[in-house]
């Protein structure tokens, strides 16, 4: 089910626009096929055109007016209020606004006690932080307006980092529930988790340098095969759902996945790979290997069974 979807709405919305201009002034057909080309779909004037200039749906009069008495409104159906209501019990929408719509004593469609959630870590961003969020619309809108920022965090020691970077984008992590910053033009790092960081302020300097995040550089594959016993196939993709992934099938029960992954998560990566023991074998590349191979060999030199 589609609550809200441009797909199943441009449609209504297009002959909403149309109307509310007939009801302005005679809408002539020109503004009606630029009203049509910008709400709905190309085809669209195909069939939407004749029927409102040629009175299939009776809505328009032959000189561009309309017999409505007023432009037309599209209000929310019940079930699109309820789902509202849900959505703003989540924690994170205050991120990106105080300004929740007024839904009266609507019942929510569902209550954040019907998700259950496993298999993701506890310690998730304050969302209820006021600091955590003037810091994550400042980042937004640094965003959008592409504005350098200033940011000191701390770092994986503990020591604080500043750095100026040029913001590009949000990324949500589903099984971290953290949000973090993917900028460029920064020495130290180009992501930096929202949670570590203490001050954040625009910047009057750009960036002085240029990183590796405009030639995708943060981004790693790594290729293994899998074997589809105790059902391996549905537990990696549904495991590293995350992230993007190609999946192929060499034989019956015989499977080769590709992850791509953000280079900062490689230690994470491993383990989380290493976590699904003889059912993958990876094996590729040499040095995601190779560092698969070390790994296994420490755990084997801290196991007290081999020096028993």
């Amino acid at each position: 089910m589609m609550l809200f979807s441009e797909l199943y709405s441009a449609y209504y919305s297009a002959v909403a626009a149309v109307l509310t201009a007939a009801c302005d002034h005679r809408a002539g057909k020109e503004e009606i096929r630029e009203i049509i080309r910008e709400r709905a779909f190309s085809e669209s004037l195909l069939s939407m055109e004749p029927a409102l200039t040629k009175g299939e749906w009776q809505l328009l009069l032959p000189d561009g007016t309309t017999p409505l008495c007023a432009p037309p409104t599209m209000p929310l159906t019940t079930l699109q209020r309820r789902w509202l209501a849900a959505i703003c019990q989540d924690p994170r929408i205050r991120l990106f606004t105080d300004e929740l719509p007024s839904l009266g004593d609507t019942e929510p469609l569902f209550s954040q006690e019907d998700i259950l959630l496993f298999d993701r870590y506890a310690d998730g961003d304050p969302y209820g932080d006021e600091d955590y969020i003037r810091r994550f619309r400042l980042i937004l809108r640094s965003i959008r307006e592409r504005t350098p920022l200033s940011i000191d965090s701390i770092g994986r020691g503990g020591a604080v980092i500043h750095r100026t970077l040029m913001p590009e984008r949000l990324e949500y992590s589903e099984k971290d529930d953290k949000f973090r910053l993917i900028g460029s033009g920064c020495r130290y790092g180009y992501v930096v988790n929202l949670a570590r960081i203490l001050r954040c302020y625009p910047s009057p300097v750009p960036p002085a340098f240029q990183s590796a995040e405009g030639t995708d550089a943060s981004k790693c594959c790594v290729t293994l095969e899998l074997w589809d016993e105790r059902n391996a196939l549905e537990r990696v993709l549904m495991h590293f759902s995350h992230l993007e992934k190609q999946a192929e099938k060499l034989e019956e029960g015989h499977y080769r996945v590709t992850l791509t992954y953000d280079l900062s998560d490689e230690t994470e990566m491993i383990i989380r790979l290493l976590s699904f023991g003889p059912m993958i074998r990876v094996t590729g590349p040499e040095d995601f290997v190779e560092k698969i191979r070390s790994r296994l060999i420490l755990q084997k030199q801290c196991d007290p069974g081999q020096h028993a």
